[in-house]
């Protein structure tokens, strides 16, 4: 039988039915043997034990998956970033985004807290990144750019990412209307939200769109990418390859590169390349 993994907790896999049963599942010892976890956001085939229970046979061709936190088959990436409390990190940001690029999904970028963040810092993401990403101003205390929300997520399988506080869980409910997924506070002495969510879920939206709630993607480590890689996942360098005076040009130091002329002609953000460069140190360190 055909189903879909909703949930994962403790080992099992909770498996929602084509007729929109809900079954509570374990995987064969096979998946095990050869290094297979069950994710959430998988299509499986699978078979019921009785009415409640059953066993995951076999997984669906993946579109992608990420490991930390596990789900898989993503259409669209929606990055959080509070315009204050906490104070927008534009590395990590650009972390979220690079990740989303390496598994080929579509990018938002919700710019939450409109309604407390200084006009300027708002005006700085906005400039950044529009012209690369669609960029959404919302409030979920207010409401603000809340109303946009739906049309930009229907008919995919979304999943919020960001740092703790930015407000991921308290959108999810907004969008949702009847999930009370608990939401954490923000620390006045560090300005670094709680982690809420505890366990990943994939939730169907009554717009006809479908979320994971997840508790991992806060941040994200580079030590599974290829330097080589890296400047592909920043569309704007990507649209500089090819025309370096040099095939393997890392875009650092090296005469006639592309990507430099299009840095000191502002057609690259300063900070973007910035956070290129740390990526790339990041990548070489955990290669040494």
């Amino acid at each position: 039988m055909d189903g879909l993994i909703v949930k994962g907790i403790g080992g099992f896999y909770y498996v929602k039915a084509a007729g929109g049963e809900v079954y509570q599942c374990r995987a064969r010892g096979a998946f095990k043997k050869d290094g297979v976890t069950p994710t959430v956001g998988d299509a499986v085939d699978f078979e019921p034990l009785d009415e409640e229970e059953g066993v995951v046979n076999s997984i669906k061709p993946r579109k992608n998956i990420f490991i930390r936190p596990p789900i898989a088959n993503i259409d669209c990436f929606v990055v959080i970033v509070a315009a204050a409390r906490p104070a927008p990190n534009l590395g990590v940001l650009d972390k979220f985004l690079v990740s989303a690029e390496r598994a080929d999904t579509e990018v938002a970028i919700c710019i939450n807290k409109v309604d407390i963040g200084k006009p300027e810092t708002i005006r700085e993401i906005v400039d950044i990144y529009s012209g690369i990403y669609r960029v959404q101003q919302i409030s979920c205390a207010t409401g603000q750019g809340i109303e946009g929300l739906p049309g930009l997520f229907k008919g995919k399988r979304c999943a919020l990412a960001g740092p703790s506080g930015a407000g991921k869980s308290t959108l999810l409910n907004l969008l949702h209307g009847g999930l009370g997924l608990e939401t954490g506070s923000v620390s006045g002495k560090t300005e670094r939200g709680r982690h809420t969510t505890r366990h990943v879920e994939l939730f169907e939206m009554g717009f006809g769109g479908m979320m994971f709630d997840t508790p991992g993607f806060t941040s994200f480590e580079m030590n599974d990418m290829e330097a080589a890689e890296l400047a592909g996942c920043y569309p704007e360098m990507a649209a500089c390859l090819g025309q370096c005076r040099f095939d393997d040009c890392r875009h650092v130091k090296e005469p006639g590169c592309a990507v430099l002329e299009a840095v000191a002609g502002k057609r690259i953000a300063a900070s973007r390349y910035a956070s290129y460069l740390r990526q790339l140190e990041e990548i070489s360190g955990a290669r040494r």
